[in-house]
């Protein structure tokens, strides 16, 4: 149930920052030690500055007793031989010295370090998809821009915000046009569908529906979990239909919902695999992308706002460690599978509604790979998220929350080969925190007579 939350404003400001449009936390993470390293460069050149200053105040007062008693009788100070010499010696050398201290560049190492961090800083993309992560979050978990501002994130009874800060207004107004723009191409060209990288997308023409039934389920409104439905489910220990593996040591299996079929299984990955995987992933994250079937070309979009890796066997044993107890629990085959993709979601971070399998419109979604439509999905949950971030199927009113170590798995294909449209899903916004996973897709090919039987397909 929804909860309220208060958050210090710092930590609000920086997670609203944090990954947004472009930028996970991470990434921001490093920002903030370069942020801190050039605070010291900062204090370093102040004392630099303080230094300097304190030698040339220094010969300032001495200059001033010395000029105030050789302007006093200039004669007479110039009658002593010593004092003559000096006077020379002063304007031709110590002068010289003095302003060379003056023209000395004490913001040599500021600037150059400042120079090294800049490239890694955010950009004005970043700084716009901040604002539009804020409104994506103010707008599903229906929060009060006031009240939000100032670091607190209230519970859904909270009323939605009727008025927000200009800068965001128009941001969203600019954003409210475009998909309008975007609604009207659909209309006069239905086919265009946006598809996943290695996978497909479908957004919906008619999206308000479905995305008031998403936000609420977000919410952890709506959740259509009936006491009959209730006590169709169950715990207990799976063996993966028996395998040798498994026998000795069982995972925890749990019952998230009875149709379709949705389990959750824990102690999947430790914290070091886990650990390890993120290293691995962090270098090679990008912005995920979504590609269009008509086109082929690669673009972000707006509701897909995560970074993503793929990572192959090869690159280490706890990889490979990983894929095999997957295809050890399931049953199938990793052999025909995907990689394993690990994504990063930080504040704002979602994925709308989409299914995971293509479906009969566009039939060429995973032809260059040769292995049939995907039949069934993984998820790993590699991290704790502190509010928000649930997986949501609005078809049949369930809500998934993330817990570090677990794994959830369903089946997107019935035994026939059709598509289950029940599992079209959801990542919701990550409100606060951020939310790390790892999901292998396995392939029709090779697994046509692995699948279980027993499984209940419709209600």
């Amino acid at each position: 149930l929804p909860v309220v939350y208060f958050v210090p404003l710092e930590l609000l400001s920086q997670s609203l920052i944090n990954t947004c449009q472009t930028l996970v936390l991470g990434q921001m993470t490093d920002l903030i030690y370069a942020e801190k390293d050039l605070v010291q460069s900062l204090k370093e050149y102040i004392r630099a500055e303080e230094s300097k200053l304190s030698q040339i105040k220094s010969w300032a007062e001495k200059m001033d007793v010395l000029t105030s008693k050789s302007t006093s009788d200039p004669e007479g100070y110039l009658a002593h031989p010593v004092n003559a010499y000096k006077l020379v010696k002063r304007l031709n050398t110590d002068w010289l010295e003095l302003e060379n201290l003056v023209l000395q560049d004490t913001t040599n190492g500021f600037i150059a370090n400042l120079t090294i961090q800049r490239q890694f800083f955010p950009t004005e993309e970043d700084e716009t998809g901040a604002a539009k992560a804020l409104m994506r979050l103010q707008d599903t978990y229906k929060l009060d821009p006031e009240t939000l501002s100032r670091g607190n994130l209230p519970d859904s009874a909270h009323e939605r915000a009727g008025s927000n800060l200009r800068y965001f207004e128009k941001l969203l107004e600019k954003e409210r046009e475009e998909e309008e723009k975007e609604k009207s191409v659909n209309k006069t060209n239905t086919t265009t569908e946006p598809v996943v990288q290695s996978g497909a997308y479908e957004r919906p023409l008619d999206y308000l529906p479905e995305r008031d039934i998403y936000e609420a389920l977000c919410r952890g409104e709506g959740v259509k979990m009936t006491p009959r439905r209730q006590k169709r489910l169950f715990c207990r220990y799976h063996d993966g239909n028996r395998n040798p593996h498994l026998l000795i040591a069982p995972f925890k299996e749990e019952d998230e919902w009875d149709s379709p079929h949705i389990v959750r299984y824990y102690d999947v990955m430790s914290d070091e695999e886990i650990e390890k995987i993120k290293q691995l992933a962090k270098p090679r994250l990008a912005r995920a992308t979504v590609r269009d079937p008509k086109t082929g070309v690669l673009t972000v979009a707006s509701y897909r706002v995560s970074k993503s890796s793929w990572l192959e066997e090869d690159d280490d044993p706890v990889v490979a460690k990983v894929n095999q107890r997957m295809q050890q629990i399931t049953g199938l085959t990793v052999k025909t599978a995907e990689l394993l993709q690990v994504a990063n979601y930080g504040m704002g971070g979602q994925y709308e509604p989409h299914f995971d399998f293509s479906r009969k419109d566009e039939p060429d979604a995973f032809k260059r790979l040769g292995t049939g439509n995907r039949v069934a999905t993984f998820l790993n949950y590699m991290s704790d998220v502190e509010a928000g971030g649930a997986t949501v199927f609005p078809d049949f009113g369930a809500a998934i929350w993330p817990k570090k170590g677990t794994a959830v798995f369903w089946y997107n294909l019935f035994r026939s080969g059709e598509g289950d449209y029940r599992t079209r899903h959801a990542a919701c916004p990550v409100l606060v925190g951020c939310k790390w996973v790892s999901n292998k897709w396995f392939h029709e090919r090779g697994n046509e007579f692995l699948r279980p039987c027993g499984r209940t397909e419709v209600d």
